[in-house]
């Protein structure tokens, strides 16, 4: 099911700030999908999405190789009948500013994470959102 981004209902929000895991779809650079769990947040204010992780790891490599226009890459997340997806372009963010953002609304959804001198932040401006939550 499709929902308007612009003016999501609070049980979608909500499900958002949930303590779930989540899965990221990049492509690799052959086409092929490539999916792994992930911790995700989502601003929907701001309509950002993030998933922090190391600047060598094979998502944030897959979006870098897509060139500075980004990649199409979604989110999902699901428990049971309950599930939802945020669907955008994804650019890779390794200035201080947006890894702080990115690790401090891990932290509010999830836990502090390890320090990481080599984090990065995948910021996927979403246009989409799909989900039964």
């Amino acid at each position: 099911m499709a929902h308007d981004i612009r003016a999501l209902d609070e049980g979608y929000l909500a499900f958002w700030r949930e303590r779930l895991l989540c899965t990221l779809t990049t492509l690799r650079p052959d086409g092929t999908p490539h999916v792994v769990p992930v911790g995700a947040t989502f601003d929907p204010v701001g309509g950002i999405a993030r998933v922090i992780t190391n600047r060598a790891s094979h998502k944030a490599r897959n979006v870098r190789a897509a060139g500075e226009g980004g990649m199409r890459v979604a989110i999902c997340q699901v428990d049971w009948a309950r599930w939802a997806t945020l669907e955008g372009v994804a650019v890779v963010r390794d200035d201080a500013e947006a890894v702080a953002e990115g690790v401090r609304r891990y932290t509010e959804r999830y836990r502090e994470p390890r320090v990481n001198p080599d984090r990065v932040v995948i910021e996927i401006t979403v246009d989409r959102a799909l989900g039964r939550a």
